[in-house]
């Protein structure tokens, strides 16, 4: 593959598709709005709300292929990144990252309205807040995580808007919720590098010199507690009791991610990853249909 496409970081479009829970939370939580959208017209904005997503988030990717040149060559697979190697220029990626920046901007403002659009800007303010000096996130135990996991919620916002009029905001119980999972998420994967890059994990990821395996384990530990009771919140408020009972399932979920980040026996790249595990994926698949199920229940209900 093209070193430039390889930059791009093409195999993570997967995580632009985040948007379509807030897409689903929205139609589960105001299922009338179903009756207002055709079923071509649903298709094509949630295609080009995929699409604009796509384009900030490999923006951002270029940034961050940038900014960590100089520290991913302390990593045993990212050393191996085309512009680690030297195989692309800055320049011209530059103007790559400039260009789907404006491209998915411009049709966001003209497409859909203002909050969508603004949420499409946050998902690129994130992206320079964590990767870009003097701020830089990323250099700053757990405030790292807490701001790359920001991402979660503003690409639940930008799939919530896609639909949603202005007037309707998501629950503040849901965003904490995704949020929060998300942490989990980047707290393993930095629990991950601690363990097996050992005393190279702090030249490739600086707050890692202010980490220590208890303190990571304990926000892992934090963020599944914040999860579980805004999940759980938001479920008593609108009274979805099969959201209750589904509940240990997601504590399985948790718990298997918390044990593999334990005892993995190589570093965890990406999140999502773990979804080439043929059991993880397999549960993981269980759980969509659950709450698939859930979702045409609720619409039946309202219908």
């Amino acid at each position: 593959m093209n070193a430039y496409l390889r930059g791009l970081r093409l195999e993570r479009w997967p995580r632009s598709g985040a948007i379509f829970i807030g897409s689903a939370a929205f139609f589960f939580l105001y299922p009338d709005f179903f009756r207002i959208f055709r079923a071509s017209s649903l298709v094509l904005r949630a295609g080009l709300s995929f699409l604009l997503t796509w384009f900030i988030s490999t923006a951002n990717y270029i940034i961050n292929e940038m900014a960590d040149a100089p520290y991913d060559i302390h990593h045993p697979t990212k050393r191996y990144r085309p512009l680690v190697r030297g195989e692309i220029k800055k320049l011209p990626f530059t103007f790559l990252g400039i260009f789907l920046t404006l491209l998915g901007l411009f049709f966001a403002f003209l497409a859909f309205p203002l909050p969508f659009f603004f949420s499409l800007l946050s998902l690129l303010a994130a992206g320079f807040i964590y990767n870009l000096k003097p701020v830089r996130t990323k250099d700053i135990p757990f405030l790292d995580s807490i701001s790359e996991s920001a991402n979660n919620p503003i690409r639940f916002l930008i799939g919530w808007f896609a639909f949603s009029p202005s007037s309707l905001l998501p629950p503040l119980s849901l965003l904490i919720s995704w949020w929060a999972f998300g942490n989990f998420l980047m707290i393993a994967k930095r629990l991950s590098e601690f363990r097996f890059l050992k005393d190279k994990a702090g030249d490739y990821r600086t707050s890692h010199k202010k980490y220590s395996k208890n303190s990571l384990m304990l926000g892992m530990t934090a963020s599944a507690l914040i999860f579980f009771l805004a999940y759980l919140f938001f479920a008593f408020a609108f009274k979805l009791q099969y959201f209750i009972y589904v509940s240990p399932f997601l504590f399985l979920y948790l718990f298997f991610i918390f044990r593999k980040t334990l005892k993995e026996k190589e570093v965890m790249e990406e999140p999502e990853k773990l979804l080439l595990q043929p059991k993880f994926a397999l549960y993981t698949l269980l759980l969509v249909i659950i709450y698939l199920a859930f979702f045409f229940f609720n619409r039946a209900g309202h219908g």
